[in-house]
């Protein structure tokens, strides 16, 4: 019997002021992998990156029409990506080795995650937890 798995409908899409060095930031300590980088030297005009089936989209920042709808890379609000991990210790200490600011230690959730919060170099938020929903699934 074949099952089919729908691929992800959301790609989370990011600005970086250096999106070229952010993209080895990124593997390091995050353990992203290049899946597509399309520009010209420094300058990335689309990267997608993957962590497992699951994928981030990101670019440099520039001041075209797209740009201007984002707006700029940095420290203020709203920009947070939640990522399901099988180890959150094993990703809390790759994340620090790398440089990550960490904003919140390791902590156990009452519904059972385990999970730390973190900033990366150029201001974005990511939470790395042992939840994980999966739209398939119903929920709990």
């Amino acid at each position: 019997m074949t099952t089919s798995v729908e691929p992800p409908r959301l790609y989370p899409t990011l600005r970086y002021r250096n999106a070229a060095k952010m993209i080895d930031w990124l593997g390091e300590a995050f353990g992203f992998a290049v899946h597509a980088r399309y520009g010209e030297g420094d300058i990335v005009h689309h990267a997608e990156l993957t962590f497992g089936s699951s994928m981030i989209m990101l670019g440099t920042a520039r001041d075209d029409k797209f740009g201007q709808m984002v707006g700029a890379p940095s420290q203020g609000g709203g920009r947070s990506i939640y990522v399901a991990v099988d180890d959150a210790d094993a990703a809390y200490a790759k994340a620090k080795k790398a440089g990550a600011e960490i904003l919140e230690e390791l902590t156990d959730r009452d519904y059972g995650s385990r999970e730390f919060i973190c900033r990366d170099p150029e201001g974005n938020v990511w939470s790395f937890g042992t939840y994980w929903p999966k739209a398939a699934e119903p929920a709990s």
